[in-house]
């Protein structure tokens, strides 16, 4: 969870209203009284509860300092968070859910030196219909397969991600990105050609 407070207590140092979670009650005093010291109590609040039982879909960013198998626990929950919310983990990783980026401390630094960096990807398996075809997405977090299927001639994509609700996929020698915005999608392909298309 959150701990003594510092992660939150420097967001708040840099204007960012934060929360703290943490399940124990003596280090939520702590964090408390750490804010109050540090002038930002207003900015940074701490709570003391379970990360599984508790709410925070509002929130844009979330930083993890959990061991690994609890990351996995808590992945169901940030994958239905919204496309582009970003998550940052301290050191331990979400299993099979490869990051999005990744920072060392440097040598400097004896312990937890690294971070890790997830953006939560918009959902998009299903079947599309676009102007160029059918298009059937499989998914598994930012990474994505799939076929175009235009007349009796079925393509493979490739190089196809998300990033948040941005697209990326490529078609032949075509490339096409866009927005996804729940069951639309939408954008450009070969630099200036628009596109749309429609889940269902």
């Amino acid at each position: 969870g959150s701990g003594d407070g510092r992660t939150v207590i420097t967001a708040a140092r840099r204007g960012v209203k934060a929360h703290g979670i943490e399940y124990n009650p003596d280090m939520v005093a702590l964090s408390k009284y750490n804010a109050e010291q540090a002038g930002v109590s207003e900015l940074a609040t701490f709570a003391q509860g379970d990360i599984f039982e508790s709410k925070f879909s509002d929130a844009t960013v979330i930083t993890l300092f959990l061991l690994q198998d609890l990351n996995v626990r808590l992945r169901p929950t940030l994958l239905d968070m919204k496309p582009g919310t970003r998550v940052v983990s301290n050191t331990f990783s979400m299993g099979d859910w490869e990051p999005d980026g990744k920072i060392s401390a440097g040598n400097t630094c004896k312990s937890f030196c690294s971070a890790m960096l997830w953006i939560i990807p918009a959902k998009v398996a299903g079947t599309w219909k676009l102007q160029e075809g059918e298009l059937t997405l499989e998914q598994k977090y930012q990474k994505l397969t799939g076929t175009l299927k235009s007349g009796s001639n079925s393509t493979a994509i490739s190089d196809a991600k998300m990033q948040g609700d941005q697209i990326t996929f490529k078609v032949g020698d075509r490339i096409f990105t866009g927005r996804v915005d729940g069951n639309k999608m939408e954008g450009v392909f070969a630099t200036e050609t628009k596109w749309e298309a429609t889940r269902g």
